[in-house]
Parts: structure tokens; sequence; C-alpha cells
């Protein structure tokens, strides 16, 4: 019986029509690979951003609070002069504390994040820190939130040991709340005049600003944050690095192996929009 094999013609051809192929599957998978990655930094990156923001949602919220006809407050100080102290400073600034005269509200210099310090009534600090209290009641918190190292942070203390009217039984401690932070930004919503404001923010303004208003009589009813998150270092390399800026910051040039998102809320402080009214 007569055989015949390919000719070299044959055989060239069938090999690039095979690299042809071969190429074309290598690509879709690169490329599946690539989409799947990118796919999972930003629903990473969405995750971090919803939780963050419901954290701060809850926590903010109370800022300004002091309620003793509804709450048990400790009642180891004087309960008026505390409510004074909190409903006067919902945002602690610098002098505010006898035993940390540093602590207080910052803006960073030249695109560094911002520190939010914030004094409340409450039954725990950020930590979940007690600091010796009895169950059941509630004591002046003071609560820190700082970046460093791109994780943010939160320390909280008991606002009764920083004004110096009760020596330190439990320390404070400090929980990293969100990794890959790259940039947290803080802006507070001021009044006009408190003898003249309905409790309504009239302008946006930085920490820096806040001691001059409040001598002059403007108190702060809202937070606006702006945090910019970052994924794992992964290959998302398809993303040209960009400039964004977060609030009033200068923008940022961010890595091509990341992906990042900006994340900002407003949120308004309740309990100092009913303080302002009743002044």
């Amino acid at each position: 019986m007569n055989q015949r094999g390919f000719s070299l013609v044959e055989l060239m051809i069938a090999l690039v029509l095979g690299l042809v192929i071969s190429g074309a599957v290598i690509q879709t998978m690169i490329s599946s690979r690539v989409t799947n990655s990118l796919n999972q930094s930003v629903g990473q990156v969405q995750e971090s951003g919803r939780f963050i923001m419901a954290r701060f949602g809850r926590e903010l919220m109370e800022v300004g609070r002091y309620d003793s006809i509804v709450t048990t407050v400790d009642g180891t100080v004087d309960s008026a002069i505390e409510a004074a102290f909190v409903q006067n400073r919902p945002i602690g600034l610098s002098g505010d504390y006898l035993s940390d005269i540093n602590l207080g509200a910052k803006q960073g210099a030249s695109g560094v994040s911002d520190e939010l310090v914030v004094n409340q009534l409450g039954s725990e600090d950020c930590t979940g820190n007690r600091f010796g209290y009895p169950d059941g009641t509630q004591f002046h918190v003071v609560n820190r939130y700082y970046v460093n190292d791109n994780k943010l942070y939160c320390t909280g203390y008991d606002g009764r040991v920083l004004r110096g009217l009760r020596a330190s039984a439990i320390a404070s401690r400090s929980v990293i709340l969100m990794d890959n932070v790259e940039s947290f930004q803080v802006q507070y919503g001021v009044t006009d005049s408190v003898t003249t404001s309905q409790g309504q923010a009239v302008r946006y303004v930085t920490a820096s600003q806040l001691p001059a208003l409040r001598t002059a009589g403007r108190q702060a009813v809202a937070i606006r944050l702006g945090i910019l998150l970052m994924s794992d270092r992964s290959e998302v390399s398809q993303i040209a690095p960009r400039d964004i800026a977060v609030l009033n910051e200068a923008a940022i040039k961010t890595d091509n192996d990341r992906y990042y998102q900006v994340f900002t809320q407003t949120l308004a402080l309740r309990n100092m929009k009913n303080f302002v009214r009743s002044l």
C-alpha cells in the first residue's frame, strides 16, 4: 500500500497554526488572570471602604453628646462641669487636656494625613476599653483617629484622666481600624456665632482654623471625612498611575500596581446641632 507523510509546507503551516492558537489561548488566560486580580482588588477596597465609613458613622454620631437625664453618668466628678467641657469642645484641640497638651485634632502638612480627636459621653472608648468604670455607667470618652505606616488607628482615652480629674487606673490602648490607608483627611463644618446660629454648618474648615473659630464663638456641627484606600500590591499594571485628590489636599500620585479609591462622608453632629439651637 502506498503511504505518504506530510510535506514540509504542510508541517510548517500546522506549526504556525498551532502557535497562533496557543498564543491566543495563553493571551486569554493572562487576560483572565489580570482581570480577576483587578476585580479582587476593586472588591477588597470597596468592602474596606464600606466598613470604615459605617464604623465612623456609628462612632462619630455621638460626638459632643452629654446626656445626664436618660443616661447613668459615673458620678465621681462634677457632671455639670464635665457636660460643659464636652458640649463646648466636641473636637479636641491642643491645649484642651491638662495631662497631654499636645493631644488634639491636627491638619497634616503637605499632604500628610490629618488627626481627628473627639469628645463624647460613652460607656467605652473606640477600643472597647471601659477604664474600670462600673457596668451600666458612662463617662467622658476621648477618641483619637490617625494614620501611621498606612494603617488607620484609633486610640481611646479616659477624658477625666486627660483633664487631671482622676488618676489613671487602666492604660489607654490603640487598635488598627483599617490597613492600606494612603490618606486620611478631615474637614469641620462650623456655624456662624452660636448666639445667632440655628445649628447649621455655613463653611468647612481644617483643624488649623478651629482654635480661632472657637474663640470667636463658632461651633463645629459636622465632620467631613475623606479616605484614600489602596488594594494589596497585585498585578493590576494595566491601570495607569493617576493623580488623586482627597478633599482639600493636593493630588497624590498613585502606583500602577494597586487599585485606589476615595471614600468621602459628611456626618452631622446631631447632638451639637441640638446644643447650639438651645443656646
